[in-house]
């Protein structure tokens, strides 16, 4: 299920990622908008899910993201350049959340969140345009078992 935002209400979104912490004048301000419009958007984005705790953290699937891929590069490519024009394609991309090099067989690991499969496909076909990889396989999540960002202090 879908949630209907505005740019406004992206642009205060952006904020509340970069800083949980900001006041409403602050927000206010960066977004070009005064505090009670943003209060009221801000409870609005609460009530209707998308701000699922005081920390902040967004609702993919609220916001239309529903499909979760987990993406396994092999490469035979290793030099500077194409690391370079690699990371720069995946720092371009919103849809991945998370990007590992690992050590073993897989060179990669990029999580990424999509609206569904065709989403995806086009994620895919983008990126291979832009850099040379052996090898891909992506992974549908069909259920998150757990995730958090709480550290085990």
């Amino acid at each position: 299920m879908s949630v209907r935002l505005d740019e406004l209400d992206r642009k205060i979104l952006v904020q509340l990622q970069q800083d949980g912490g900001l006041s409403l004048d602050d927000i206010a301000k960066a977004v070009g908008s005064s505090k009670t419009p943003v209060w009221n958007r801000i409870r609005k984005m609460r009530d209707a899910g998308v701000i699922k705790q005081q920390t902040y953290l967004l609702d993919a699937e609220a916001l239309g993201f529903e499909a979760c891929f987990f993406v396994l590069i092999r490469t035979s490519e290793h030099d500077a350049t194409w690391q370079k024009a690699f990371l720069k394609a995946l720092q371009d991309r919103p849809e991945v959340q998370e990007a590992h090099r690992l050590a073993g067989d897989i060179d990669y690991i990029l999580k990424v969140r999509v609206a569904n499969a065709r989403a995806y496909d086009v994620f895919y076909q983008a990126l291979i345009s832009e850099v040379k990889v052996h090898n891909v396989t992506a992974l549908l999540s069909m259920e998150e078992i757990k995730s958090t960002t709480m550290l085990p202090l």
